[in-house]
């Protein structure tokens, strides 16, 4: 592994499946199966990352399911469980203009139009309408701002570290 590898947690294994040394995989890509796009993964062990090749995977049932190479029985299989899943950041593709990965928007300081500093992206949501960005704010509490670009999101500054918004404080 180079050491220029930035891991990425893309889900974890959740045990095994068969007797084969099949496991279950548990993604946090969206959706669920794009994880199997992502070759090769690192599996966190003993506090080291391993590059491991994934043989084969597929969907099954409500779940996925992975055959990794070395991993040939049930016992090894069932050893993995709850082992985080990283790819190295270089495997995302790149996006376009205007798009942004939700890890590249967690931290940013948010101010509104009249200079008003709101606070800090802490994480967002999935609400089905739209993304909703949730700000932690200085003096505590938190602020629910919906993720739409050109109308309550105006820009978004990665190098400043900063998104402007058309938001008010006290909505």
């Amino acid at each position: 592994m180079s050491e220029a590898f930035e891991p990425l947690i893309v889900g974890k294994l959740n045990g095994a499946y068969g007797i084969k040394g099949w496991v279950k995989v548990y993604s946090f890509t969206s959706p669920k199966e794009n994880i199997l796009n992502y070759k090769p993964w690192y599996l966190k062990q003993n506090g080291q990352w391993q590059e491991v090749t994934v043989l084969s995977g597929r969907e099954q049932g409500k779940t996925l399911v992975a055959q990794l190479e070395g991993c040939d029985d049930r016992n090894l299989a069932e050893s993995y469980h709850g082992v985080e899943i990283a790819i190295s950041k270089s495997q995302l593709p790149s996006l376009g203009d205007g798009e942004f990965y939700w890890r590249d928007l967690i931290g940013l300081n948010v101010v509104n139009q009249a200079g008003e500093q709101l606070g800090q992206i802490k994480k967002l949501m999935e609400t089905g309408a739209n993304d909703v960005l949730v700000v932690k704010q200085p003096k505590g509490g938190e602020l629910l701002i919906p993720y739409v670009p050109e109308y309550s999101v105006i820009n978004v500054d990665l190098n400043a570290g900063e998104m402007l918004v058309d938001w008010e404080s006290d909505y």
